[in-house]
């Protein structure tokens, strides 16, 4: 839902605030997956959440999906400038250059999301979920 607001040129968004909004969109799916998939207890909720949406899960993700060579032009500059951006904190439970690439995934998925290109969004995600689950 985007209540009948239009972001006027998502491409032209600062990295960062991509990121941020992919974070939110990554979240919502993967609740959705979980509480479809029969999960409904909080406290288990959380902990199976985190395997998708760790900085080292993302990393694991865009590197695996870096290699298959599947990325658009388009897309892969909005990954580079993910990558490349700079934020104010320092991660605490992960290496910076993990912490960038798992950035670079969320300004992705932030930036498809933005652009309503959410047939591509749908396919990288389930993509990505199954790369996690295979990997447990």
């Amino acid at each position: 839902m985007k209540l009948n607001k239009e972001i006027r040129e998502p491409e032209q968004l600062n990295p960062l605030a991509l990121a941020y909004m992919g974070d939110g969109v990554l979240d919502t799916y993967v609740r959705y997956r979980l509480i479809s998939s029969g999960q409904v207890r909080p406290n288990k909720l959380h902990k199976e959440a985190t395997q998708y949406v760790s900085a080292k899960s993302q990393a694991y993700i865009l590197r695996a999906l870096l290699d298959e060579g599947i990325f658009s032009e388009e897309e892969l500059a909005i990954v580079k400038r993910g990558r490349n951006a700079r934020s104010g904190t320092v991660p605490k439970n992960t290496d910076r250059a993990t912490y960038n690439l798992s950035t670079a995934y969320e300004a992705l998925i932030g930036y498809l999301y933005l652009t309503g290109r959410e047939k591509r969004m749908d396919e990288l995600v389930l993509k990505s979920f199954e790369m996690i689950e295979r990997k447990e």
